[in-house]
């Protein structure tokens, strides 16, 4: 069943359009990742369903409903949160404090704390820091806050940015062994990432991007196997 739906999506930044018709179906419980080169439109892709950038044309449905109008901060209350590219924790309150942030939407405080424990069992890390300012945090520890503060608001649709960037080989496993536990829990993701090859691997299906559109879509493994992206994304 498609948790999310993008139809024909426009977006432009002033008079540049950066987005020309996007179409994409994120099925609830999968791992959908999105490949392209810097400036194929990836990011503008995620920030458009969190409704960070506004598509001037097309249709995008969240279980059915329309979200194309929804402010950002409803769409993080309708089951949608964005760790970001460059993690953009904040640097000068606590690991607890950024977290707790994210659960701004959730009113329960007994649920919120049930979801801080299961976040710092996925991140035992972020409970040994938990008073440590945020800024202060190695590159991979802030990228365990960004997505630990994501999830407090117990999102449906997990939208991930690069999350491997500038990270160190085993921290890269680390994380990403990390997002398949989060789908196992339940929570369907939407990655963005340019390590190509571990992204197909974690990966149900996929969609490259070039220039702003759509140019193959298809299982992961069958991207993985398909000669073109072998040369163009992992190395031949």
């Amino acid at each position: 069943m498609a948790l999310l739906t993008l139809s024909g999506i426009r977006v432009r930044y002033g008079r540049v359009e950066v987005l020309h018709g996007i179409d994409l179906r994120v099925d609830e419980g999968e791992i959908v990742t999105i490949l392209g080169a810097n400036g194929a439109g990836k990011s503008t892709t995620l920030l458009s369903i969190s409704g960070l950038v506004r598509p001037f044309a097309g249709e995008m449905l969240f279980d059915g409903k329309p979200l194309l109008k929804v402010p950002s901060h409803e769409v993080v209350g309708l089951g949608i949160a964005q760790s970001p590219e460059g993690r953009r924790v904040f640097g000068a309150m606590t690991v607890l404090e950024n977290l707790r942030l994210g659960a701004f939407c959730i009113r329960d405080a007994a649920r919120s704390e049930r979801t801080l424990e299961w976040i710092f069992d996925l991140f035992p890390r972020l409970l040994e820091r938990k008073e440590q300012l945020a800024g202060t945090l190695s590159g991979g520890e802030q990228q365990m806050l960004a997505i630990g503060r994501a999830l407090m608001a117990e999102p449906r649709l997990l939208l991930l940015d690069e999350p491997s960037l500038g990270l160190a080989p085993l921290l890269v496993r680390s994380i990403f062994e990390t997002v398949r536990a989060i789908n196992e829990r339940g929570v369907t993701v939407l990655l963005v990432e340019q390590n190509a090859r571990a992204a197909l691997r974690l990966a149900t299906r996929g969609y490259v991007l070039e220039v702003g559109r759509v140019v193959m879509e298809d299982r992961a493994e069958a991207l993985l196997a398909n000669a073109s992206i072998r040369e163009a994304y992992l190395g031949g």
